[in-house]
C-alpha cells in the first residue's frame, strides 16, 4: 500500500509525503498526481515513511529530481535509497556540475 499526500505551504514550497510501498502501478499514479498538479517552484519529497521501492518507484523518483526536486530522508533506508539514487538530499548544497 502506500499513501501520497501533497502540502502546499508559503512561498512555492510544496511537500510531497509518500508513505508505504512505492512500487508499480503506485508509483505510476504517483507520477500523474505530479504531473496534474501545476509543477511547484520547489518540491521537497518526504520519503521518511517509505519502506520499500522496485526499480519503477526508483524511476519515479529519477524523474523527479530531474525536477530539482529535493529528498528528506530521516531513516537509513530512505537515506541509502536517495545515495543509490543520486537524489539531493534536503539541506545539500546545490551542484551546478
Amino acid at each position: 500500500m502506500l499513501r501520497a499526500e501533497f502540502h502546499h505551504i508559503t512561498n512555492g514550497l510544496t511537500l510531497l509525503k509518500l508513505e508505504g510501498r512505492l512500487v508499480g502501478e503506485w508509483a505510476v499514479q504517483v507520477k500523474s498526481l505530479v504531473t496534474n498538479e501545476a509543477l511547484p517552484k520547489r518540491l521537497v519529497v518526504d520519503l521518511t515513511e517509505v519502506t520499500y521501492v522496485d526499480s519503477v518507484g526508483e524511476h519515479l523518483l529519477t524523474w523527479l529530481g530531474t525536477l530539482h526536486a529535493v529528498f528528506a530522508a530521516e531513516t537509513c533506508y530512505a537515506h541509502n535509497l536517495c545515495e543509490q539514487l543520486h537524489l539531493r538530499l534536503e539541506g545539500d548544497p546545490i551542484s551546478f556540475s
